[in-house]
């Protein structure tokens, strides 16, 4: 069974046909949900796709679009006018930027529709076409063996200090090429496809050089797809881990992030592929777990020495346990940072962890290429299964 593509670019149903226009997508509809999970889907926006349509190209798996031509939206401008009072047009209300960067709709943003099509056919060098298949190989010129020294210098010595973790993939994958996912939503994590010793993998990294690469709402839905595709068609799972917790807030918290963030601790609990972490930074609290922990199933976990695994930052631990005892110092600062000091000695550093199993090994960063590489031979064959059941129930 081979993959299905979609080229939309219709003006939607036909008014006069009544409820038979709508029983014709309805019966799109139910196509493209059995086939989830069968055969990978991809929808490619033309043009305009309103009303119900916009409901198939939804369940898909990919969505791509083009400026300035494509219009997704349930109902259009005028109906929004006449019942909100907002006036908008079409590129604002259901353009290819709105839709990639604000609602998460789309997956890409291409300024041509051939430059739309040459993506969908890059894709296709990363997925197998059904479930049944592994996906393809790609022979590549790239040593298995290679270091990479640049991969010494790339996380700063202050921990507080940001810095781009496209840098790190790119250093690590086969020929520095990543095939970034959803580019311009949830950019504090970074998904997407590469290849690495010819096997291909799909990579959920989270990114510093954004919101510190904390976990928030958009961010954990987007890697919680993203995981589930994977998860759903044998592309092995690759984690770049730096993450200091969960996103504090208000909106956070009023918006859901507690069920948002049980999405992505689901998909990666849920996934029986093969699946490798590496923590280049920080590890804290909930985010430590969340993010393909060996808690969860985690298959192979190193970490960089730089790696800090810990129930939560030394700044704010140091608050929490010597609240008192700094209240009370004549000096605060100096008493906070010797405390801090301690526990930075104490915690913030891999070894705990390793020493628990939690962590496989503590690599020197150049090795992170051949030893991703390496696991990634040795479960090719890897079989894992959950129970028995008709679906699980994942917090949507």
């Amino acid at each position: 069974m081979a993959r299905p593509f979609g080229l939309n670019d219709s003006g939607g149903a036909r008014i006069q046909e009544g409820v038979v226009s709508l029983g014709g997508y309805a019966d799109i509809f139910l196509r493209n949900t059995l086939a989830s999970g069968v055969i990978p889907q991809v929808s490619v926006i033309l043009g305009p796709c309103a009303g119900g349509a916009v409901y198939s190209p939804a369940i898909t798996d990919f969505v791509y679009m083009v400026r300035g031509t494509s219009y997704m939206f349930v109902t259009g401008p005028n109906v929004v006018k006449t019942v909100t009072h907002e006036d908008i047009d079409m590129e604002g209300l259901g353009g290819a930027d709105i839709h990639s960067g604000t609602s998460g709709v789309s997956h890409f943003a291409h300024d041509s529709e051939a430059e739309s099509l040459d993506a969908v056919r890059e894709l296709l060098r990363y997925i197998p076409q059904n479930n049944t298949e592994r996906p393809p190989r790609a022979p590549t010129t790239d040593p298995a063996d290679r270091q990479d020294p640049e991969l010494l210098e790339i996380v700063p010595d202050n921990p507080n200090k940001p810095y781009d973790m496209q840098r790190v993939i790119s250093a690590v994958v086969d020929a520095g090429t990543f095939y970034e996912v959803q580019p311009d939503y949830g950019a504090n994590i970074l998904t997407g496809f590469a290849h690495l010793g010819g096997h291909s993998v799909g990579i959920i990294a989270n990114q510093p050089a954004v919101l510190a690469g904390v976990l928030d709402i958009d961010s954990s839905i987007k890697a919680a797809r993203f995981v589930r595709f994977c998860d759903s068609f044998n592309v092995p799972l690759l984690v770049f881990e730096d993450v200091p917790g969960f996103l504090p807030g208000v909106n956070q918290e009023h918006g859901g992030i507690i069920r948002h963030g049980a999405k992505l601790l689901y998909a990666f609990c849920e996934a029986t592929v093969p699946k490798l972490t590496v923590i280049t930074r920080k590890a804290y609290g909930g985010a430590y777990d969340v993010m393909n922990s060996k808690h969860i199933r985690g298959d192979i976990n190193l970490a960089w020495p730089t790696a800090e695994i810990a129930v939560m930052g030394p700044k704010g631990a140091v608050e929490v346990l010597y609240r008192r005892e700094l209240a009370d110092a004549d000096d605060p600062a100096a008493a906070a940072e010797e405390h801090i000091e301690a526990y930075r000695k104490a915690f913030a550093h891999p070894y705990v962890a390793a020493a628990r199993g939690y962590v496989d090994d503590v690599i020197d960063p150049r090795e992170t290429r051949p030893r991703l590489i390496s696991a990634l031979d040795m479960l090719q064959n890897k079989r894992d299964s959950n129970p028995p059941k008709k679906h699980g129930n994942i917090p949507l």
